[in-house]
């Protein structure tokens, strides 16, 4: 049989193609080396240096180079790395954490309960502050887990309880726990407010009118001066009380103190100790409800909601109303949240509501497995306290903080630890 030689146009052709495709990949490593170089510079390179009240700016190129490096590399194996990848188990926990989900959380809820007498006051303060980002989690699991709305002005109805708290107290002299439900009601209707025109939206809409109520909140709240006290915020905000007992070392006019009344020496302690089994018990508090809620048909209709609309639709269910409940509710856990918040740290800014926290906010919900209230409780506890503990690497947490995000969508999107699915097997 006749072989049929290529003619020297098709040779020339192939050897065009295959220098093309050979530089192809030099090229786009090169790119984006050089975008990594432009956008690492400000972050990694400069850093600037205050001596009394001299401010002096050095650049150091050796981390972007490093980066640069990298980036170049990468790139330019990625087929090899990718193949690699993809050989690479993904790593699966056991069955028992999805299917005993109930069991991890009385055991959680046991530990937390004896944590707060054993441990020292430093460790019972930072556990505080991760319940209250266990609180948002689980409140916005409602939004984005539950419902499937993506939400990303979630810190607005955070805003709205600390801020609800702290001006009922300033000007009218009302307690904390009066407050607190007031707080999560007002910071509901602002959630109603913001789903009426969010109503026909869905995904990067949704995400992107969500984002501009958030800052619109942090803006008013900055720029409304004879109300909120802009960018100085509000000081001096009352601390929780016992029945009106206080833990303070000297009761104002009036009261009694904690320790006057049970007759024992004034230890600051005990107010961190309250504080957190107050946080713990919103937490609490919080499980049970949606743990209720799920099972009835606001809940299913919720999952329907996140699955498909048109059939949920179709069924007879009213998405109008189904969008409204979930930002309600999940507004409402938020505002009880903000109202903990101020009333634990007795001063608020503005600032203390930026995007960033509703970005925090969604990637625990995201690495937690979206629906799954106990993988959310571990991630707002893993992304509030790894930090605390590494201390030396606060100026590379949003680069590590990244980096994990990156990898968790890579070999575990559906996050870690997904919600389990009511399922029916039909025997053998």
């Amino acid at each position: 049989m006749a072989v049929q030689e290529p003619s020297p146009r098709t040779a020339a052709t192939t050897t065009t193609t295959t220098t093309a495709d050979s530089t192809l990949p030099l090229k786009d490593a090169g790119l984006a080396a050089v975008l990594t170089g432009v956008l690492t510079l400000p972050l990694l390179g400069n850093h600037l240096i205050i001596d009394g009240t001299k401010t002096t700016l050095v650049t150091n190129y050796v981390p972007v180079l490093i980066a640069m490096a990298l980036v170049f590399v990468v790139r330019l194996l990625r087929g090899p790395l990718d193949r690699a990848l993809a050989a690479i188990p993904r790593p699966r926990l056991p069955a028992a954490l999805g299917e005993r989900q109930g069991l991890w959380l009385a055991a959680l809820v046991l530990a937390a309960l004896v944590f707060p007498f054993v441990a020292a006051r430093g460790a019972i303060d930072v556990l505080t502050f991760a319940l209250t980002y266990v609180l948002l989690g689980l409140g916005l699991n409602i939004v984005v887990g539950f419902a499937g709305l993506l939400d990303l002005g979630y810190v607005a109805f955070y805003a709205v309880g600390a801020y609800t708290y702290a001006l009922l107290s300033q000007y009218f002299g009302l307690s904390f726990w009066l407050c607190l439900p007031l707080g999560g009601l007002l910071a509901a209707l602002f959630g109603v407010l913001l789903g009426f025109p969010v109503l026909r939206l869905r995904g990067d809409y949704l995400a992107i009118v969500t984002l501009g109520f958030g800052e619109i909140i942090r803006l008013v709240l900055n720029n409304w001066d004879s109300l909120t006290h802009g960018p100085d915020g509000i000081n001096g905000i009352d601390r929780p009380t016992l029945f009106g007992l206080t833990f303070t070392k000297r009761a104002p006019e009036g009261h009694t103190t904690f320790f006057d009344f049970l007759g024992i020496p004034f230890d600051s302690q005990y107010a961190v100790i309250f504080l957190y089994l107050i946080a713990l018990a919103l937490v609490l508090f919080t499980l049970f409800v949606i743990n209720r809620l799920i099972r009835m048909p606001v809940g299913r209709a919720w999952e329907a909601l996140r699955e498909d609309e048109i059939a949920c639709r179709s069924l007879g269910l009213n998405p109008t109303l189904v969008k409204l409940s979930a930002f309600a509710l999940g507004a409402f856990f938020a505002g009880l949240a903000g109202c903990f918040y101020a009333a634990r740290l007795g001063a608020i800014t503005p600032e203390s509501f930026t995007f960033i926290e509703s970005a925090v906010v969604l990637a625990i919900v995201v690495l937690g497995g979206m629906g799954s209230q106990l993988g959310v409780i571990l991630a707002a506890l893993a992304l509030t306290l790894l930090p605390e503990l590494a201390r030396e690497f606060s100026e590379y947490r949003m680069l590590v903080f990244g980096l994990v995000m990156v990898l968790m969508m890579i070999w575990r999107p559906q996050g870690l630890l997904p919600a389990s699915r009511p399922r029916l097997e039909l025997p053998q």
